[in-house]
């Protein structure tokens, strides 16, 4: 078996070469502009950007408000009771359109300063992804904790920082697990204050059916149309989507 794939591989790279060298397309290729600037050819750029394609899920993930979101979400549906509903992919697309919609101004940003100018063939590929970058660095500086930064800091053996040093010259990989663990720390925090109203309901239920002498009934099952009633009542999803929208300063 490993001897058949080894052969499907060395045939399919044999098949990718000869067609490349019948088309005459250079595989690697790199050209040094006037500025110093440096393009690459048509291929190396097709397996940047296909690599980039498969990583996108994984920026998203890291880099936006998605985490802090999709964990409120899940601790929201766990506080009220609701082991299914909304389903996965339900709380998934909603907080992948709130993403959008609160990173839309950093997204516009990378598209005036970097995406534009690359397209008009102004700017070359390395200035593009340094100046998309900018906007994303300064949106996580701006929700990350200095001690999270300091800690992952120290660990990657860099200079210490303290906190009223200027963090804004930090390194990406430090920032990024920095970002993460601020925003994971955050959604708990919101979740813990999401939990407290619907776990007092739960404990006067519990409370009655203990004094009523109905211990074979789940307290569950009875506080359930409670919490959502509540929940309902108070327009309970207006008020997390609003307070994770302004959480973030973008909007």
């Amino acid at each position: 078996m490993e001897r058949l794939v080894r052969g499907i591989t060395f045939a399919f790279v044999l098949v990718a070469a000869s067609s490349l060298h019948a088309a005459d397309i250079p595989a690697l290729t790199m050209v040094t502009g006037g500025e110093g600037e440096q393009s690459y050819s048509v291929s190396i750029q097709i397996l940047a950007i296909m690599t980039v394609l498969t990583m996108l899920p994984s920026f998203v993930i890291m880099m936006t408000s998605f985490t802090r979101i999709i964990v409120v979400f899940a601790i929201l549906r766990q506080a009220i009771g609701l082991q299914q509903t909304p389903s996965n992919q339900i709380l998934v697309g909603l907080a992948i359109f709130l993403t959008l919609f609160i990173m839309a101004p950093v997204f516009q940003e990378i598209n005036e300063v970097s995406l534009q100018p690359y397209l008009e063939e102004s700017i070359g590929a390395e200035k593009a992804i340094s100046e998309a970058s900018g906007p994303l660095k300064k949106f996580m500086l701006d929700q990350v904790r200095v001690e999270e930064l300091v800690m992952f800091n120290s660990i990657a053996g860099n200079d210490p920082l303290d906190n009223t040093q200027d963090v804004s010259n930090v390194d990406i990989f430090v920032l990024v697990p920095a970002f993460m663990t601020s925003e994971l720390k955050t959604a708990f925090i919101i979740g813990f204050s999401l939990f407290i109203p619907f776990l007092v309901i739960d404990m006067v239920v519990a409370s009655i059916l203990m004094s009523m002498g109905m211990m074979m009934l789940s307290p569950l099952i009875i506080s359930l149309p409670f919490k959502v009633m509540l929940f309902v009542l108070v327009d309970g999803w207006v008020l997390v989507m609003s307070l994770l929208a302004t959480g973030f300063g973008t909007i």
